[in-house]
């Protein structure tokens, strides 16, 4: 039976306890239920800790998206859903139950996000016709999933503020720079952010606000991109930023009403008793922390201890380990590799044995873990902090009462307050003290209103400026670190491997996710100032550039570090002060992308009229599935037509091997088999007879092409960017052969290069042309406005604009990287 014909509330009970498990499944919380089947959305959800806000807001959008049974309400919901956490630690509880909730339903694309398996089950039985869902984690490495080739898919995407606000503003951490147009299209259109724990997230909160105002104020593809924040403890002011100031104050709060309150699911977990207590053990002295812990601890029970900083942590556990105590013992903190991180969570949520277990934690389990302890011990932290801290302690009232015990840090001279305020820790004090030997369960906490400072904000002019992805003249980005997270908060990302000889190959196979772990960048300059050795991917060059003292090292930056130079354990995580051999982690990889990689391989040859035709095809099949506006088809079609007729040019077709050059019956080549392509790094000088240039782009003679055979300026523009490593402008990059004639040249494009006449398929030839590379001149020239000038004008237009402009880009980049894969 269909959706349609079904009492609204009534369908998504069944809808709810079919997610959670069919004849296991359970009923909805009341406010879970209004989340889903109210007239719009909220942007403010004000929900206890451990009620189900993840619950309510995954299967809330999924039932919009796919079974709501108006069908405004299904158009109207974004088809992709960005779960944005604090911190990287155990992002994978949130994927587990999003691919749980899809694989109950039917509709979990497992196969990833190209999947054509069909919807089975319950979705399929109940009216739904689309396609699967994929569920994509964005944790750093290049993602397997390719979730950002489907466009046109539903899709869930979970990661971190680092990760996903880093792609949202166009320098995506730890992946390739030529992707971060891709990413920072498709996360600013037609999406729906939840901002979850927001009391953790710091500066990340202000720009997720600011960002959702320029998504306003410039413009975007579709339903109109929109955004939920989450927490316990927000307060609608603290949304209130410089350009989101007039938007934050009419936004609507979702929170706990009545007939939630008399549930008696949640007036369990509302009324849990906790008594409050300080502990009785100095600060700083692990030793006596562990004597007190040991002796406070409930044989068969859960002891949940959280501290403020990896190092207290790491210290606090080798005290316990010393001792031996029957319990299990586990530390987690925000500094393992994945695969180590799942075990860890792994054995973090089994239950207790007889003689029980005792966590040692940072706040990484403050959001996004839902575990419950009998015994809490907390260091002295923001009250916001505190009270998810609580959270985790009879979490759902399951003991007759259990006990909380907090460790004071002192502030002012002696102050050990970082990561947070003096003044922070002097507000949660007060509190506290007038907790004492009271229960901190929610029903009895004190309504104390938040303040939040907003620091570092990310302003239109700083957003324009970031849609131009091209180095400076120093070879340097702009640092977004500011607009991320606090700056004595901010992590490089590292992997191991085994090294043979002096530095790695040229050829060592790109990293993985799986081996990425997050690193605080101090530890990372102390250690190289130590002499450890390091290195990270020159994508101009194309070669592992060492890493010294005076080398820069930036927020997001992936950096390889000898195995045997040491650093880690899999059951401890990042520990500088470890000597033993890291185990490598072996994982399917690819090559890493330099600057004058092309996606040329093919299983066979295609000319340029071939694989345009491939194009246009594919993006067709998209554009359909997609029902976007007519008026941007046009131009889209036309991009996919001109994107490759650079290849034409005689330095792209040189790349083919002599040997196989004599097999070719038709030319010119845009595809062609990899065993057909010269191998190895160019000299840095020309040889004569061979007509390839270094750092040579056949998407800059296309785009002049296009412009000097009268098509617009976006169709240009789209036929430059298709890679990423030509856009908003045009210059030469160090390295390049040089023109002895002294004329204008820019990535391996020289003035006056002569290209042949060219089929683009579809009918349409392209008679011979002479490269004109006036544009690139600054100012109005022979040919009217620079390059520079033209894309400037195509960023700031009123109907197209950043997010719209790299929304673009993206639907012909997956449509080229499809095709040049041989599928749809």
């Amino acid at each position: 039976m269909a959706f349609g014909i079904l009492e609204t509330s009534f369908g998504f009970d069944s809808f709810f306890r079919a997610a959670t498990g069919g004849d296991k499944g359970y009923a909805p919380y009341p406010f879970q239920r209004r989340f889903a089947i109210s007239k719009d959305l909220p942007e403010i959800l004000v929900i206890p800790t451990g009620m189900g806000k993840t619950d309510a807001v995954i299967l809330g959008w999924l039932w919009r998206r796919r079974f709501d049974p108006q069908t405004d309400v299904r158009a109207a919901t974004p088809r992709r859903l960005v779960y944005c956490l604090p911190m990287r630690v155990l992002v994978e509880q949130t994927e587990k139950k999003a691919k749980e909730w899809l694989k109950n339903l039917g509709l979990l694309a497992e196969n990833g996000p190209g999947s054509s398996d069909p919807v089975e089950g319950w979705a399929a039985e109940c009216g739904s016709g689309g396609d699967r869902i994929a569920v994509t984690v964005l944790m750093g490495g290049e993602d397997k999933d390719e979730w950002d080739l489907y466009p046109e898919r539903d899709a869930i995407i979970i990661g971190t503020q680092d990760m996903l606000l880093s792609r949202a503003l166009n320098r995506g951490y730890g992946m390739s720079r030529y992707r971060w147009p891709l990413h920072f299209g498709l996360l600013n259109n037609d999406c729906l952010w939840v901002m979850d724990e927001v009391q953790l997230m710091g500066r990340g909160l202000t720009t997720s606000a600011q960002l959702q105002a320029f998504r306003g104020l410039l413009g975007t593809i579709h339903t109109p991109a929109k955004t939920i924040w989450m927490s316990a403890t927000l307060e609608r002011p603290w949304l209130e930023t410089v350009d989101f100031e007039r938007s934050a104050k009419n936004l609507s709060v979702f929170s706990l009403s009545s007939e939630d309150i008399d549930s008696e699911r949640i007036e369990s977990r509302r009324s849990a008793k906790k008594i409050l207590n300080p502990a009785s053990s100095a600060t700083g002295d692990p030793k006596e922390l562990a004597v007190e812990i040991l002796q406070k601890h409930h044989p068969g029970t859960r002891t949940l201890v959280v501290l403020n900083t990896v190092r207290r942590a790491a210290d606090l556990y080798a005290e316990l380990k010393k001792m031996n105590p029957s319990a299990h013992l586990i530390i987690v903190h925000s500094h393992f590799r994945p695969p180590d991180r799942k075990k860890i969570v792994e054995d973090l949520l089994r239950t207790p044995g007889e003689s029980g277990t005792i966590v040692v934690s940072t706040q990484v389990v403050e959001a996004g873990v839902d575990i419950s302890a009998r015994t809490l011990f907390t260091e002295l932290a923001p009250w916001s902090s505190l009270i998810q801290r609580f959270g985790r302690c009879n979490r759902s009232g399951e003991f007759l009462y259990a006990n909380v015990y907090w460790l004071d840090l002192p502030t002012g001279k002696k102050s050990l307050a970082l990561p947070y305020s003096d003044n922070e820790l002097d507000q949660a004090r007060k509190i506290l003290l007038n907790q004492v030997q009271k229960s901190v369960g929610p029903a009895s906490l004190p309504k104390i209103p938040l303040s939040f400072v907003h620091e570092h904000v990310i302003r239109r002019k700083d957003m324009l400026g970031m849609f131009d992805t091209t180095l400076d003249l120093a070879g340097h980005d702009l640092d977004i670190s500011r607009f991320i997270r606090e700056i004595s908060d901010t992590d490089a990302q590292v992997f191991w491997r085994n090294i043979s000889g002096e530095a790695p190959s040229e050829d060592e196979p790109d990293y993985h996710r799986d081996e990425l772990c997050s690193v605080r960048l101090s530890d990372i300059r102390n250690l190289i100032r130590k002499g450890i050795r390091a290195w990270t991917w020159d994508s101009l060059e194309g070669n592992w550039m060492p890493l010294k003292k005076s080398s820069p090292l930036l927020p997001g930056m992936v950096i390889m570090l000898h195995a045997i130079d040491g650093c880690y354990t899999p059951s401890e995580g990042w520990n500088p002060q470890s000597k033993a051999s890291v185990p490598v982690i072996i994982a399917e990889r690819r090559k890493k992308e330099k600057y004058s990689d092309n996606l040329l391989s093919s299983s066979n040859w295609q000319t340029i009229a071939e694989h345009t035709n491939a194009v246009v095809k594919t993006l067709s099949q998209i554009l359909a599935a997609l029902n976007l506006d007519i008026s941007y088809h046009k131009y889209l079609l036309e991009s996919a037509r001109w994107h490759d007729a650079g290849k034409a040019h005689p330095a792209f077709q040189a790349m083919i091997s002599d040997d196989a050059a004599e097999k070719i019956q038709n030319y010119p080549v845009a595809k062609a088999p990899d065993k057909a392509w010269r191998k190895g790094r160019l000299p840095d000088r020309p040889r004569i007879g061979d007509a390839r240039r270094k750092h040579f782009r056949h998407e800059l003679a296309s785009a002049i092409i296009a412009l000097q055979n009268d098509m617009p300026d976006l169709v240009a523009y789209l036929s430059a960017a298709h890679h990423g490593k030509v856009r908003m402008s045009i210059r030469s990059l160090p390295g390049e052969y040089k023109p002895s004639n002294g004329v204008r040249f820019a990535r391996g494009i020289w003035e006056g290069d002569a290209i042949p006449e060219i089929d683009l398929g579809g009918n349409v030839k392209v008679a011979s042309n002479t490269i004109d590379l006036s544009y690139m001149d600054l100012g109005d020239g022979q040919n009217g406005p620079s390059w520079l000038s033209r894309m400037m004008a195509l960023r700031d237009r009123m109907d197209l604009g950043p997010f719209r402009l790299a929304y673009l880009e993206a639907l012909i980049k997956a449509s080229d990287e499809r095709a040049s894969r041989g599928g749809a």
